[in-house]
């Protein structure tokens, strides 16, 4: 296996950290300096970080009738550069209280979909932007009962109007393949149920 840089303590000096932004997300500018793979100090450098809670994504899957839940809801993000900003995605919120990603799970199942999660599977975390951002990803699938599921949910303070769908695996995976389900959540938590469904449906049925 190849083996990746180990920093050492001094391997990041923060010369000066500022906040330039501050509301429900936070914008800082770092002036930095770290160690070059030569050994060596590198020179100052200047980033702006977007500073954001981190994230729980959850895909809730039925193992007895191997569907999938998703939701819909339109995304800021994607206005003006998709054929529509209203995307298919995961169940997903912040972790923005004292909460275990597992807690945060399971509530926005209940918020967004109406859903009452019974297991929790891991799938990974991971950094869906670090070049520009700290926040990190809780990744899990979700285990449900799906019959019933549908209709508009979301938080009305919360400005979300959320629509279920319920859809076969093979459905949701023949809509990645097509590109039209294109944000990084969903795509891994699909992929991943694709290459493990065999192992999931022999322990959740």
């Amino acid at each position: 296996m190849t083996e990746t840089f180990k920093p050492g303590p001094d391997a990041v000096e923060i010369v000066e950290r500022e906040t330039c932004f501050q509301g429900f997300y936070r914008l800082d500018r770092l002036s930095l300096r770290h160690r070059l793979f030569s050994g060596d100090m590198g020179p100052v450098i200047h980033r702006e970080l977007f500073v954001r809670h981190d994230a729980v994504c959850v895909l809730p899957y039925d193992p007895q009738r191997d569907v999938v839940v998703l939701i819909e809801q339109f995304r800021v993000g994607a206005y003006g550069k998709s054929e529509s900003p209203w995307l298919l995605e995961l169940v997903a919120g912040l972790i923005d209280k004292d909460e275990e990603p597992e807690e945060v799970a399971r509530r926005e199942a209940v918020e967004e979909a109406d859903l009452q999660l019974t297991s929790l599977w891991p799938i990974t975390t991971y950094y869906p932007s670090p070049g520009g951002s700290n926040e990190r990803v809780h990744l899990y699938l979700g285990r449900c009962d799906s019959r019933g599921a549908g209709g508009v949910h979301g938080l009305a303070e919360e400005g979300e109007d959320i629509r279920v769908h319920v859809l076969p695996l093979e459905d949701a995976l023949a809509l990645m393949r097509e590109g039209r389900l294109d944000n990084a959540a969903t795509m891994l938590a699909l992929q991943w149920l694709a290459l493990n469904r065999t192992e999931v449906r022999g322990l959740w049925t």
